[in-house]
Order: C-alpha cells, then sequence, then structure tokens
C-alpha cells in the first residue's frame, strides 16, 4: 500500500510540474500579448481549490474592423472583468489555459482588444506555441543545473561475454570500454544505450569504438549487422540483445529487498539474506542467481541462503511470467544495492557559466531522438507497444525518486521534452494541430473554414483518444 501511494505521489508530482510549466508558457504569452485570462487549471473536471489573481489592469485600445476601419463602442460590459481564477482540478493528467475568445461566447465591444481570436496571426502563433516552448526550457533549465553540478555514471566497461552473443560474434571482449556508438561519444552505460535505442527498427550495422584494455587512448571499432531490430519488441533492451555486459563490482547475491506478494516472501526468505546454492549449485554473485531463477519458471529450486552465520534450506519456486515469448522464472526480490568503486564511474561537469551550452545539445539531441522514435512507430518500423501512459509514467517517477533527486530531475527532463515535441505534433487538439491552422492562415490570407477546423477537432479527438487508449492497454499488460 506504501509503495502505491509512493507511485500514485510520484506521479502527481512530475505530471503537476510539467503541466504547470506548459499552461505557464501560454498564460505568460497572452498576458504579453494583452489577452485576458480567464482560468489557468492543473487537471480536468471538477475544482478542488480556487484562487483569484489580481484585478486584471489592461491597456484599453480601440476597435477595428476587418478593413481596418476605427468602429465606435456599441456594447459596453455591465461589470468589470473578473480577475483570473488559478485553479487545481480533481484529474491530474493535463492542464488548460482558458482565454476570452468570441468563439466561446459574447464578448462586449470594449472587452473586444482583449480576445484571443482579435490578435494578429502572429500573436495567436506565440501564444500557442508559447507552452511547448516551456517545456524544452525547462529541459535546458534542468540539464543546465545537472551539467553545472556535476552527472555521474557508470563507465561502459564490458564485463564477461557470452561467447555466442552478437558482441563476442564481433570481436569484442571483456575489458573494452565502448566510447562511441555509430561516431557518438559515449562516456557512460546511458549514453551507450541512447545511442543504441537510436538504431531501433533498422537494418543496417551498428559501429562500436571501444579503447583496448590497458591501451590507453588506442581506439578500434567493431561492426554489428542488425536486422528489423527488435522492430518487434514491447520491451527493448538493446544492450542485453546484443550482449553487452555491465563490468560490476563484487554483486554477492544478497537480497536488499522483497515484494510483498512475491515467491520468495512466500517461501520464508528474508531482507539480508545471501543465497548461498541453488539445487547443489554454489552462487557466484547475483547475475548468475538472476539466470538461475529466470531458467526455471515453476520449478521448485532446493535452495541453501545464510542468515546470522548459519545457513538454511529453503524450497523456492519462481513464478512464471511470460517476457517478449519466453516464460520466465521471477521471486520478486531485489538485490542489496552495491557502490560502484571511483575508477568504474565517469562524472561529467562543466562552469556554471557555460552549463548551458551542453544542456542545449543534450535538449536538442533528445528532441530529434523523441522524433524519430515517433516516425519509427508511424511507419511500423517499432512496436507501438512501446507508447507509455500513465501507469508506466508513475513506475518510473517512482524509480526514479527513489534513485535520489539527480535521477528524478533527468527524468524531468526527458517527460518535458517528449510532452513539447507531442505537442508540436500537426494534429488538432494539440498546439501543432492550431499551428497548423494559423500558419495556413498566413499563407491563405484569411482562416480556416470553421467547418474544416470543427471537422479536423473531430478526427483529432478521435485520434487521441485512440493514442490514450493503446497507452493504457500497454500499461495494463505490462503489469
Amino acid at each position: 500500500m506504501i509503495d502505491f501511494l509512493q507511485t500514485v505521489l510520484a506521479l502527481l508530482v512530475t505530471i503537476s510540474i510539467l503541466v504547470t510549466i506548459h499552461e505557464f508558457g501560454h498564460y505568460w504569452v497572452a498576458r504579453l500579448c494583452n489577452v485576458h485570462v480567464i482560468r489557468f487549471s492543473v487537471g480536468f473536471g471538477k475544482s478542488i481549490y480556487v484562487k483569484q489573481g489580481r484585478q486584471p489592469d489592461y491597456e484599453q485600445q480601440p476597435v477595428y474592423d476587418k478593413e481596418g476601419n476605427l468602429l465606435p463602442v456599441l456594447t459596453r460590459s455591465n461589470e468589470p472583468l473578473a480577475p483570473t481564477e488559478f485553479a487545481v482540478a480533481a484529474i491530474p493528467l493535463g492542464g488548460y489555459v482558458k482565454m476570452l475568445d468570441e468563439r466561446e461566447g459574447y464578448v462586449p465591444d470594449d472587452q473586444l482588444h482583449l480576445a484571443f481570436n482579435r490578435k494578429t496571426v502572429w500573436q495567436r502563433i506565440a501564444i500557442v506555441s508559447a507552452g511547448p516552448i516551456a517545456n524544452f526550457l525547462l529541459a535546458i533549465a534542468v540539464y543546465w543545473v545537472l551539467f553545472a553540478a556535476g552527472v555521474t555514471g557508470v563507465a561502459p566497461v564490458l564485463g564477461e561475454l557470452d561467447p555466442e552473443s552478437a558482441a563476442a560474434r564481433a570481436g569484442l571482449q571483456q575489458g573494452h570500454e565502448i566510447v562511441a556508438v555509430d561516431g557518438k561519444v559515449t562516456g557512460t552505460w546511458t549514453e551507450v544505450n541512447l545511442g543504441l535505442f537510436d538504431r531501433l527498427g533498422e537494418t543496417g550495422e551498428i559501429k562500436l569504438t571501444v579503447v583496448e584494455p590497458g591501451s590507453f587512448d588506442a581506439q578500434s571499432n567493431y561492426i554489428v549487422p542488425v536486422t528489423q531490430w527488435l522492430s518487434d519488441s514491447d520491451s527493448p533492451a538493446p544492450a542485453r540483445e546484443l550482449g553487452l555486459v555491465m563490468q560490476l563490482p563484487d554483486f554477492p547475491a544478497v537480497i536488499g529487498g522483497l515484494n510483498d506478494d512475491g515467491r520468495a516472501t512466500a517461501a520464508g526468505v528474508e531482507v539480508g539474506d545471501e543465497f548461498y546454492s541453488v539445487d547443489g549449485v554454489s552462487m557466484k554473485d547475483w547475475p548468475h542467481l538472476v539466470d538461475v531463477i529466470q531458467a526455471s519458471p515453476e520449478q521448485t529450486l532446493d535452495v541453501v541462503v545464510m542468515r546470522d552465520g548459519g545457513t538454511i534450506s529453503i524450497a523456492l519456486t519462481p513464478k512464471g511470467i511470460e517476457r517478449e515469448g519466453s516464460i520466465l522464472g521471477f521471486i520478486g526480490a531485489s538485490p542489496q544495492p552495491v557502490n560502484f568503486p571511483p575508477e568504474m564511474l565517469r562524472e561529467t561537469r562543466y562552469p556554471i557559466y557555460s552549463a548551458w551550452i551542453p544542456a542545449v545539445a543534450k535538449t536538442w539531441e533528445v528532441t530529434l531522438f523523441t522524433l524519430a522514435s515517433i516516425k519509427k512507430m508511424i511507419v511500423g518500423a517499432i512496436s507501438p507497444k512501446n507508447l507509455s501512459g500513465p501507469i508506466t509514467i508513475a513506475q518510473v517517477a517512482n524509480a526514479t525518486a527513489e534513485n535520489g533527486f539527480e535521477s528524478f530531475l533527468g527524468f524531468i527532463a526527458l517527460l518535458s521534452i517528449s510532452l513539447g515535441v507531442i505537442n508540436l505534433l500537426p494534429i488538432p487538439v494539440l498546439d501543432g494541430g492550431h499551428l497548423l491552422y494559423y500558419f495556413i492562415e498566413l499563407v491563405a490570407g484569411r482562416p480556416v473554414p470553421e467547418r474544416v477546423q470543427m471537422w479536423g477537432l473531430q478526427m483529432g479527438m478521435f485520434l487521441i483518444m485512440g493514442i490514450m487508449v493503446l497507452a493504457f492497454y500497454n500499461d495494463l499488460t505490462r503489469l
């Protein structure tokens, strides 16, 4: 129950940060363009908290018709404009900024200059694009802080490889440090994985540049051929697929955490137990234990654990769970955390006055990666099962929060970029759909007909609802 509440809290914090920043972008630029904002809401549905802003004090402007002729003020409002409402609503999966607009209700003549629809097309473009831009700026700010504080990652040094793996067949060996993937510099395993994810669904060759053990700066290139690589996978693990194994410090098979409903808990395993042997085979380390457990779904194993200086025999039956067409064994246990020695870590740090440069570069790199992934999903190069919804986001947010503030900030930046990119897609309902209409208006010299906009709105709603259903379905199947 506590884990569930932590996961929900992590989702609420994550979504609230991203939505608030996004909608504030719209709000701030709308105010700069002298548009009255009626409501700023984080969340949808019934409001659970509302606060009134300050009484608006807008600059009065004359009213003109479409030909530029000055119009007399024929109607006046009986009451002054109400202050902007700042609200938190019950459904925290989005938000909105409601602006004064003739398309949504009657606007008196003396308030027409404050209506969104009366602004120039360039002002409307600025207001609509400000939300996604705010998300990109948030990502840049987060990366700026991270790069200035120093980002630490595990050095991409290879451990013992499976002789039958693609990496071993290509000639890679234990002790090689991967310094580039397809020419992109990789200082940590995170960057190696990002470079490999870039090649999902493709056919061709992946070039891995490595430094030989003890050779300092001498580099060698190794080629790994791929064909429609992991295009059908719903949970791709590219490094594992190639057989790239991380070199680990001493990693004893000691239990650090247990699921309440896991097979290990049911069998009597306790936190702190060290697995000594399984069916008479001595356990070398945690990865060895994982291999044995996963290879034994629904098989009763004779396990010997060390506890309080003695040994205890336990009958343990791993639960069989399907993963990518195979049934693997799981016992609902996690390892005791292991600290990496300094020589196995790599730190990236920049002076605070120049850290914005790599922050912009990182944001641009992740943006291109996100666009490429969307394109591959549309053309079928990678499985739509990779699409994630709020359940997966909640789980990842909780996991990154538990791993430390640095990990959580990095996840916020990644998700903020994804939100910015998705909102710029030319789909009616999204910001990108409105921008599409406004750019057409710029070229054609007149607005897109209301009938066409309504048709596009219906199609956009249908498409977005379909994507949301697919994302929820993927989340539930992952559970």
